[in-house]
């Protein structure tokens, strides 16, 4: 196995516990179209925005609403219900994502955090959590490109940090819409979380090598496993 020299990974659901606060701000957003759990099209638009966790949050709403005005008005909703979230404290680490980004890092890794957020709320909720030194670089779609599945993130992420091959990228995330951004980048190494929105059988289905309990099981693979093969 070649050396893992940058690691882009998912936050909420992977990295980040938001206690459902992420379809509480979806679920906000779509009340204010009408889209109550009386209302007709409700169950189908709750369950398009369950299949697309992961990915772009405007993306989704685009597709979901139809409208640039009306998209860009429901992800405004989403934005500040999920930022009020952060504010009252429903945002934490999963457990073991902070001892595992520490030790990416001490073993000489590059670390990349990425989301489907806008960078404002991104940024709130690396703000909130502290996480501004402990990591190299953090990525929404608005920075890269596009967002999940296309792999304009951990490309981004690779050349940002300065690494080489994407045989040396290393992607995680909880969403089909994560592993598969992963192997559309070629990276070397890409798995999948049961920590999330995803099962194991939506991970494997998506095409993950790895399907792990939690972001703890990434430090043997990338730094056990780069020093087994040297």
């Amino acid at each position: 196995m070649r050396d893992i020299t940058v690691a882009c990974l998912d936050m909420a659901g992977t990295t980040v516990a938001d206690d459902g606060s992420v379809m509480a701000a979806f679920e906000a957003a779509a009340a204010e179209f009408g889209l109550v759990p009386s209302a007709p099209g409700y169950a189908d638009a709750i369950e398009f925005v369950q299949a697309t966790m992961g990915q772009s949050k405007i993306e989704v709403f685009r597709r979901l609403l139809g409208d640039e005005d009306r998209a860009q008005h429901g992800n405004r909703i989403f934005e500040e219900r999920y930022a009020e979230s952060v504010r009252a404290g429903l945002i934490a680490p999963l457990p073991g994502a902070v001892e595992t980004i520490t030790a990416l890092r001490a073993a000489g890794l590059k670390v990349c955090l990425a989301t489907g957020f806008a960078p404002v709320t991104r940024d709130a909720l690396l703000d909130a959590l502290g996480w501004r030194p402990l990591i190299d670089l953090a990525l929404s779609p608005a920075d890269a490109g596009r967002g999940r599945p296309w792999p304009d993130m951990p490309l981004t992420a690779l050349i940002r940090l300065g690494g080489g091959s994407v045989s040396e990228l290393a992607v995680v995330g909880d969403t089909a819409s994560d592993v598969e951004s992963g192997l559309r980048a070629g990276a070397g190494l890409v798995a999948g979380v049961l920590t999330g929105a995803g099962s194991a059988d939506s991970l494997a289905a998506a095409g993950a090598p790895h399907v792990l309990d939690s972001i703890g099981g990434l430090v043997p693979l990338v730094v056990l496993g780069s020093q087994v093969a040297r």
